[in-house]
């Protein structure tokens, strides 16, 4: 009598409890072990890596629907999703300051896109179109080791398709609500010994809908990119990859002025920002030998900022007594300007002497409104240059070690009074010992020297069990850190508003009598970080699997938020997060493919602004299916018990058909998105008239 082969989830079950003959089965199979690189700059297997990982392919990307890099990563277990305005979205691992995504590092193709001058990530402005990627890899944790100061909590790195698989011309355009009207188009050509890809592509949405208030919310983007990407083979072990980039657009800004004196109103002008990007990389690889390849990269990026608008306030706010009160005790002097005709607070002789000539100025005209245009523009530049060399030592023992080197420059008349620059060196290294078929010991460090932050020294130490070469357990110690950037520790800011008018004490130029100072002295934030874990890929069952439990401490943490107002940064503050996370991927059949991530998440902070973006419990499931005949779908729900105070779940369903002639393919898809709460997003005033959105696309290859 025959019962037949086991159901899977018996299999899986007697596998992991350690079941001798049906696990024999389970881990042994015939496909190659897939790997990934962005955890230590070496290739290694899920199993062997040094930590957690997710990896989003081409094909997850194209069925979530996502129109940016943000909504994607919603993929990711762990990973927070704010927006302070439609376009102008936030990125946390595990959670951090609501406003501030400072402490992850980005990357497109190795290239960092991480705005040193002001700690930033400009999601919205990223020079790169989702049709160009083919995959996603996060490094889930601090990985400061890999790739220096600012890989503090995670990693991501986008990495693109190569020229040689992209032949041929491609067009996609997409309609929807909420002014959604994206394109795209391609067009890759080959040579004997070389290939390349020219893309162009545009974005438009119309932001939120409203305010707290009910009022139009000023928040729309419009872009525009151009990307070229090139490969020449040299030789038979020499090959050259070349890339530009350039993006320009414009980014509403809700105005949020907020006039110092009291019955004075700003005239409601835009505080828009238009951008303009560029950025090119040259890579030169090298194969030595079979277990010797090293490569040389450089590149160049230009981020321009240009943002002027016209704000009014009273006269007072150009006093030069005023100015001098400020200087000499900012809070003293805010007392007097919130409460100018009530009697002055108890200070010293110096500071009710020049509070007794702002009110006499107040009463003397200093009341009367002036306007003026003000321009908060910026522009960053960064030069970088990176040599690495990987090496096998013996079969078992791999080295990957190299040296990098960076220049930063800021200018900006409001933030910096003219230019700031900084000069970075780095020193990498990363042994894998492959004690025997079982047993893997790793190790790194990373040396760091900024002209402006100092030096720094982060190690990271693993222990990775090998079941199988899919199957692994791990072990990892790591510590690392963050530099304060420019704007934290050497802001030099203050206004010059152009065009008052009417002047103001005769000037038609004046200095706004609030000036912040950078304290000069502010040293990293050091975080250090422990985690067990494990990774497996079950080939009967076509499902991979990894579970993480973490335990990371941050001190010395800058969390003073950036504001020209009594901005006081300092080394201060410090947090906790601990929990759980898992991820499940698992390929039902040739047309079922299943999703699932979640994360636990208890974080602590001294300062409530760095645990306001930390879900406790938050997650994703997601069900991909090919019907044939040319129609697929696939459905995702994305939840998160509270970010800033407020819960956030959404169901995504996309539906698609592909029609074939010859080699064209056209594509149709439409895409709905619903909320489930009724809740604004992230902050009170990010609120849309409907709770769901429908977009459509039509994307032609041949």
């Amino acid at each position: 009598m025959s019962f037949g082969p086991p159901p899977r989830p018996f299999v899986l079950l007697t596998a992991l409890l350690g079941g001798p003959v049906l696990a024999d089965d389970l881990f042994v199979d015939s496909q190659d072990v897939p790997q990934v690189l962005t955890a230590t700059r070496l290739k290694q297997s899920p199993a062997a890596v040094p930590g957690s990982m997710t990896v989003l392919d081409s094909a997850l990307i194209r069925a979530s629907g996502a129109r940016d890099i943000p909504e994607l990563l919603r993929l990711v277990p762990g990973m927070m999703i704010g927006y302070g305005a439609g376009n102008q979205p936030s990125v946390n691992y595990h959670g951090s300051n609501v406003n501030d995504a400072r402490r992850m590092q980005v990357l497109i193709d190795g290239r960092s896109v991480y705005r040193a001058g002001l700690a930033t990530v400009d999601w919205s402005d990223v020079p790169l179109a989702m049709e160009d990627i083919e995959r996603i890899e996060v490094f889930r944790g601090p990985n400061t080791v890999s790739y220096g100061a600012n890989a503090l909590m995670a990693v991501v790195n986008i990495l693109t398709r190569r020229p040689a698989d992209s032949n041929g011309t491609r067009l996609k355009f997409t309609r929807g609500q909420r002014g959604i009207n994206d394109w795209y188009a391609s067009q890759s050509s080959h040579w004997e010994g070389g290939d390349l890809r020219l893309s162009l592509s545009g974005m438009e949405d119309d932001g939120f809908d409203k305010n707290l208030l009910g009022q139009d919310y000023r928040d729309s983007r419009r872009l525009n990119r151009l990307n070229l990407s090139a490969s020449h083979a040299l030789a038979s072990n020499q090959s050259l990859d070349w890339q530009f980039a350039a993006k320009e657009g414009s980014d509403q800004r809700p105005y949020t002025y907020k006039p110092v004196f009291y019955g004075v109103t700003a005239n409601g002008d835009n505080s828009d920002a238009n951008a303009k990007d560029y950025a090119g990389s040259v890579r030169w690889n090298i194969d030595l030998s079979p277990e010797h390849r090293l490569y040389l990269q450089g590149s160049a990026q230009h981020w321009d900022r240009q943002q002027v608008w016209r704000a009014c306030d009273a006269a007072l706010s150009f006093s030069p007594e005023l100015t001098r009160l400020w200087q000499l005790n900012p809070n003293y002097a805010e007392q007097v300007a919130r409460h100018i005709l009530s009697p002055l607070p108890p200070g010293t002789a110096e500071e009710q002497a020049l509070g007794r000539q702002a009110q006499l100025q107040w009463r003397n005209g200093g009341s009367r409104q002036v306007c003026g245009d003000i321009d908060q523009s910026t522009r960053e530049t960064r030069y970088d240059l990176e040599l690495q060399d990987t090496l096998s030592l013996s079969d078992n023992l791999r080295l990957v070690s190299g040296a990098n080197y960076r220049y930063d420059r800021a200018d900006s008349q409001t933030f910096f009074n003219g230019s700031l620059d900084d000069n970075t060196w780095r020193l990498f290294g990363h042994l894998e010992w492959r004690v025997d078929e079982h047993w893997i010991v790793q190790g790194g460090a990373m040396y760091e020297d900024a002209s402006l932050s100092g030096s720094s020294l982060t190690p990271r130490l693993a222990v990775n069990y090998l079941i199988t070469p899919r199957h692994g357990l791990r072990a990892v110690y790591s510590e690392a850190v963050r530099s304060p950037d420019m704007f934290e520790n050497n802001v030099n800011w203050s206004y010059r508003v152009n065009n008052l008018t009417p002047g103001a004490f005769g000037q038609r130029s004046a200095q706004y009598f609030v000036k912040t100072r950078g304290p000069g002295d502010l040293e990293q934030e050091r975080m250090r970080s422990r985690e067990l874990g494990y990774n497996g890929y079950f080939a009967d069952a076509d499902l991979s699997v990894d579970l993480k439990l973490f335990y990371d401490e941050i001190t010395g943490m800058v969390s003073e938020p950036l504001r020209n107002n009594q901005y006081i940064a300092s080394n201060s503050n410090k947090a906790r997060f601990s929990g759980s996370e898992a991820q499940l991927d698992w390929r039902v059949n040739p047309a079922d493919r299943l999703r699932l991530t979640y994360a636990l998440i208890n974080a602590w902070a001294s300062n409530p602004d760095d645990r306001r973006m930390s879900a406790h419990n938050s997650g994703s499931a997601g069900w991909l299916r090919d019907w044939g005949h040319g129609w697929s779908s696939a459905l995702f729900y994305y939840g998160d018990d509270e970010l800033n105070q407020y819960r956030f779940e959404r169901v995504d369903l996309r539906v698609a058909k592909r029609f074939r002639w010859d080699s064209t393919q056209l594509e149709l898809a439409g895409t709905l998105q619903q909320r489930l709460d009724d809740e604004p997003t992230t902050f009170a005033n990010n609120n849309y008239d409907s709770r769901h959105v429908m977009y459509v696309s039509a994307e032609l290859e041949f």
